[in-house]
Order: C-alpha cells, then structure tokens, then sequence
C-alpha cells in the first residue's frame, strides 16, 4: 500500500474511535466470510464492524488519544466501533462469540476508559437504556405516588381528629 493510502486509512480510523461512544477489538481468526456477514448483522445498525491492520488501528487509536488498547493489537484483529448503545452492541457481540467459539472478544473501550473482555461481558448482562430508563421513571412515579399519599393522609388524619374532638365535646357538654 503506498502512503497516502495508509495515511487516509488512520485518518478515517482515528475519525471513526473520536466519532465512537465504544470500540470493542476482537479476534475473528476461523470465522468465515459469511460468519463475519452474519455477526455485522447482529451487532444492529449502530454499530460497524471492521478488519483492520494493527498497526494502523494502533497509531489511528493513539491519534484518538486512546493509548489503552496497545496491548490488544496482535494477531488478526477487528474492531466493532459503537455509536448507539454500546449495551446492544456487547449483547451481539456476546451472542455470537456463545454461538461461534472462534470469535474472541479481546477488550475495548468505553468513552474513553478501557474495558476488558469480562467487562465488555458484564455490560452485555445489563438491560438496554430504554429499559433501564424505564425502571428509573417507574420508581420515582412510586415515589411521587408515596408522597401523595402522604399529602393526602395528613389532611385526612387532620379532619378525623378534629371530628373526634367536636364528638367528645358534644358528649362531655350533654352529660354537664
């Protein structure tokens, strides 16, 4: 390859990690064409899965100012490069590294803080955004719910007390 073609390839590189919310490398030594055809597919649409050259991805990573992931650039290696929720893109990626052995999930990174291959796994246990987001509003709709019943029983407590007192007035001024 001649230079300027290098030079464009780490600059799209750098572009696509600094465009990234994560990048998750993984060794793909086995897998066929049509196998990689298929894991591109699970990863969703918000998620681009590419063969890359270490050293170029390297350099492209360290222009990026990710210098955590030299480590992980031996052997054949591919970077999933996440720009949706990176939760959704580890399921894919976990679902079908179970199904084809022969994918191995090396580590990545995260907004700017480097994952292993286990906590690349532990995300891919959590639940989506949406769904997360949808526990968290479902728990501050109880809590609201508590606080108004709170509200609400102070008056009503306030109401009843005072209904007791005029009862046992009435009953104390009849027996005078």
């Amino acid at each position: 390859m001649a230079r300027p073609d290098k030079a464009a390839a780490v600059a799209e590189l750098t572009e696509q990690f600094r465009s990234s919310n994560a990048a998750v490398l993984t060794e793909y030594r086995g897998l066929s064409v049509a196998q990689l055809k298929n894991l591109r597919r699970s990863l969703g649409e918000n998620a681009q899965y590419a063969v890359v050259k270490n050293t170029l991805t390297k350099i492209a990573a360290n222009e990026a100012g990710i210098t955590t992931l030299d480590d992980l650039f031996n052997g054949p290696t591919a970077v999933a490069f996440v720009t949706g929720d990176p939760v959704e893109s580890a399921k894919g990626l976990r679902d079908f590294a179970k199904d084809n052995p022969n994918l191995v999930i090396k580590g990545g990174v995260l907004d700017g803080k480097a994952l292993s291959a286990d906590e690349i796994k532990k995300l891919a246990d959590l639940e989506s955004r949406e769904v997360l987001l949808s526990k968290l509003a479902g728990a501050f709709k109880g809590k609201q719910s508590q606080a108004a019943q709170l509200f609400q029983a102070l008056p009503s407590k306030l109401v009843r007390t005072v209904d007791a007192l005029r009862a046992k007035q009435a009953e104390q001024g009849g027996a005078e």
